[in-house]
């Protein structure tokens, strides 16, 4: 059931999503081309804050807190699987790969190759104050607009 701690938390989320990505964009190498990834990842997280976080709160901040680096996190994993596993068919497509096996063993590499750009402190630590900023204002959200 739709409720504004969920929407506060989607659209917060999204918005965190966003920032990060381009965030990220901007600092990969100029051979790699992006497409709308930024706008993928904010769907995602939208989402990703309406069932993780939104739908958890009313536990107090600390759960809030926690709940918010939790969904975050598992938003995180869920763009990283749904770039690697794009990047694998389009492989795929190509004929890169000769059986499955080495087809899924090229969505971990690219899940892990894409996961190593978030590895630097700027990003981090932005996603971390941002998580706490989106579960916080979602737990507020849930007192204010039962």
């Amino acid at each position: 059931m739709p409720t504004a701690p969920k929407l506060v938390a989607g659209l917060l989320l999204a918005a965190l999503a966003f920032v990060v990505t381009e965030m990220v964009k901007a600092g990969l190498p100029s051979s790699i081309t992006v497409g709308a990834v930024s706008e993928v990842n904010a769907l995602i997280a939208f989402f990703g804050g309406w069932k993780f976080i939104g739908a958890r709160v009313g536990k107090g901040t600390s759960a809030a807190i926690t709940n918010g680096i939790t969904g975050t996190f598992a938003t995180t994993v869920v763009c990283l699987f749904v770039h690697a596993v794009e990047q694998m068919v389009a492989d795929s497509m190509d004929r890169k790969y000769r059986t499955v096996f080495e087809a899924i063993d090229g969505a971990i590499t690219y899940f892990l190759e894409y996961g190593s750009f978030l590895l630097t402190f700027n990003v981090l630590g932005l996603m971390a104050i941002g998580a706490i900023i989106v579960a916080v204002a979602a737990e507020v959200a849930s007192h204010y607009w039962r």
